[in-house]
């Protein structure tokens, strides 16, 4: 039994390698400050979930803050002896062009577009493009609502913004498709609206935490949300 602080980890999945029977272990942890030993914690969260699966491990680092600060390695040595080298996969959303992405129509770029390098003068754009991604997608209400939420979480455009948006939306042939989003302008803000991301987020097992960060629910809500689950 290890002893010490809790931990939790944010996202673990159990699954296979792409053409092969080969089950392994995916940890995603998303990061959204600068902290100096976080290089040793994926290391020590690397070492619980071996403990526990002893099944290979693919461990990933989503970084959200604005620092330059990244590290992808944590490593044990002494002037005598290297005990170990840990490497980690990293993807630093601030460091990704927001336009290399508008065309994959992928749910988690789609979102992940509003933490990305954006200059303040695109932040509309940026917007208008996230909306026809997700008109494209063609994805059921409840996913629309749980992407619209983390985006709106990180991209929240003021009243004139909101206001050029619109004005730039009424030109695009898709237009009445985007006012037709659920969670769009009319219903943006409605608690029947933040409840369902809460309770799609909690069906996917994502962190309390974050729920709260997105939804702007209080705690206590939310746990009364997953005893009804």
């Amino acid at each position: 039994m290890l002893k010490g602080k809790n931990r939790r980890l944010d996202i673990v999945i159990e699954t296979t390698l792409k053409g092969t029977d080969v089950i392994v272990i995916v940890h995603v942890e998303p990061q959204s400050y600068k902290q100096d030993d976080f290089h040793e914690r994926m290391y020590h969260y690397f070492s619980m979930l071996y403990n526990k699966y002893q099944k290979p491990i693919v461990p990933i680092a989503v970084f959200t803050y604005d620092e330059k600060w990244e590290k992808n390695q944590y490593t044990m040595k002494f002037p005598f002896f290297h005990v170990l080298t840990f490497n980690y996969m990293t993807l630093h959303l601030k460091k990704k062009n927001w336009r290399d992405y508008i065309r994959s129509d992928n749910p988690a770029a789609a979102a992940l577009m509003s933490k990305m390098g954006y200059k303040k003068e695109e932040r509309v754009q940026v917007k208008k493009e996230f909306l026809l991604m997700i008109t494209r997608m063609q994805l059921d209400p409840a996913k629309q609502r749980l992407i619209y939420g983390y985006f709106e979480t990180y991209l929240k455009l003021t009243k004139e913004e909101e206001e050029q948006l619109m004005a730039e939306v009424e030109k695009l042939p898709e237009a009445e498709k985007i006012k037709e989003i659920p969670i769009s302008y009319e219903e943006k803000g409605k608690e029947i609206g933040r409840k369902e991301v809460a309770i799609e987020m909690l069906k996917k097992g994502l962190n309390m935490d974050l729920i709260v960060e997105v939804t702007h629910m209080d705690i206590e809500e939310i746990k009364e949300l997953k005893e009804q689950l």
